[in-house]
């Protein structure tokens, strides 16, 4: 009996640009809220609003990691209303949106009343905002990536939805790096608020996933099923070590730009996008690689050019501006591997565990509570560490300076090997942990 196509083989065919827009539309507008929350908020409320480095990196890591619990239980709502048809996932994200960008709204401009209270009272005012605007950034994301597991595919495929996705989602942290600098915030959230109306109705018009019935027992176990497979457990720990290498630079980024390398604010957005652009030019090459040697290979070369590229980081001080664009550009291509084949990897887990539309937003869940606590502990730790060893924004010291050269740059490449090995022994050096289905090299054993 011949197998139905799935919707993601129209990424494949002639004319799939349509459909790659029509769904990655959407990672536009959410790229507004990954970028400032992640990289920005943390030196605006440092330099702008005058906040505590410890304190905020304590809220950080607070509400980052309350935000990243609750991924598994919004993944198993997104699932219960795929059940009741996609186009309520649709309007449930339409809804977040909103939220999103009045959240955020507020979170970058807080009444004045709130700045003339003093430092407590701008971190509760970033904690709360933190909260509603992550909360709601995650059933927008969480949805959005659901949407696009569930339509299938083989490698190939799945690496073309998800470089669509990513790829827009890139072109989305461009913008947000560059408006601040160029046209200030006030534009940005307009370019924001038109990005989400765009989305939304592209989104509208893209290829529906197909429905799948799941029984009560399936529905009340789901919650806790992916952590029933090795294949999962394994992908996680690779995800994990790998992403925890990416969110310390995230962090730290801006600080080194303005205090090791002593550049202007003019070079913050040249610097970022060089980077991100870097990597969204590399998209369509990652998904040529992983439809060539497969996602597991492609992804572990990604990583080694990542570490070739960013260790040179730590040899770079003040002046060095074009050195560092050099490693931007040279890690930025990296980021593409990164970016492709570990979401295409997992939908491929979620293909041979059968949970095939089923249990999508679950795995997601999962998966963006381990994106987030990376974020979490990235800024709650490192932030806190650099004030205890002498750091503070705007330092001279050369002994504090070393110290944000070390977090910045060392620390992430020693991660990103380690995240590499385990790559290679688990799925590169052991084919025999190959599956039939479309993640290679990631036996799952139930």
């Amino acid at each position: 009996m011949n197998q139905p196509t799935p919707p993601a083989a129209r990424f494949t065919e002639p004319g799939a640009w349509r459909w790659g827009l029509r769904y990655g539309a959407m990672g536009y507008p959410l790229a507004f809220v990954a970028l400032p929350l992640y990289v920005l908020l943390p030196n605006h409320y440092a330099v702008v609003l005058g906040a505590p480095l410890a304190g905020l990196g304590l809220v950080l890591l607070g509400t980052r990691a309350l935000d990243a619990l609750m991924d598994p239980w919004i993944g198993r709502w997104c699932d219960q209303q795929f059940d009741r048809g996609p186009w309520r996932v649709w309007a449930l994200a339409a809804v977040s949106a909103l939220i999103m960008w009045l959240g955020l709204l507020a979170l970058l401009f807080p009444p004045g009343a709130v700045r003339q209270s003093g430092e407590a009272a701008v971190l509760a005012w970033a904690a709360l905002g933190l909260f509603v605007t992550s909360t709601a950034f995650s059933v927008a994301t969480v949805a959005h990536q659901s949407w696009g597991a569930r339509l299938g595919g083989n490698e190939a495929q799945r690496a073309r939805v998800v470089a669509w996705r990513e790829a827009l989602s890139l072109f989305g942290v461009v913008s947000a790096s560059i408006l601040p600098s160029v046209a200030g915030l006030p534009a940005m959230m307009g370019v924001f608020a038109a990005g989400i109306l765009t989305g939304l109705l592209a989104w509208r018009w893209a290829n529906p996933p197909v429905r799948t019935a799941v029984t009560p027992t399936h529905q009340s176990a789901v919650a806790v099923s992916p952590w029933r497979h090795r294949a999962f457990v394994r992908l996680m720990w690779v995800f994990v070590i790998n992403g925890t290498a990416s969110a310390i630079p995230a962090t730290l980024v801006l600080f080194f730009i303005q205090d090791r390398l002593g550049a202007d604010a003019s070079w913050q957005g040249v610097f970022l996008l060089l980077y991100f652009v870097a990597a969204a030019l590399s998209m369509p090459l990652w998904a040529r690689a992983a439809g060539r040697w497969g996602l597991v290979h492609s992804w572990w070369l990604g990583m080694g050019l990542s570490v070739a590229a960013f260790v040179w980081a730590v040899t770079l001080g003040t002046g060095d501006t074009w050195a560092f664009a050099a490693v931007c550009v040279g890690s930025g291509l990296a980021l593409g591997a990164d970016l492709t084949a570990p979401s295409a990897l997992l939908n491929g887990v979620i293909d041979d565990v059968g949970e095939r539309g089923r249990s999508e937003g679950v795995f997601f869940g999962w998966w963006n509570l381990a994106t987030k606590m990376n974020l979490a502990l990235a800024a709650g730790l490192s932030l806190p560490l650099l004030a205890w060893w002498g750091y503070t924004p705007g330092s001279t010291d050369p002994q504090a300076l070393q110290t944000l050269t070390i977090a910045y740059s060392v620390l992430p490449c020693v991660l990103k090997l380690a995240a590499a090995a385990l790559l290679y022994q688990w799925c590169v050096r052991t084919p025999r942990l190959g599956t039939q289905g479309a993640s290679p090299h990631l036996r799952s054993e139930s």
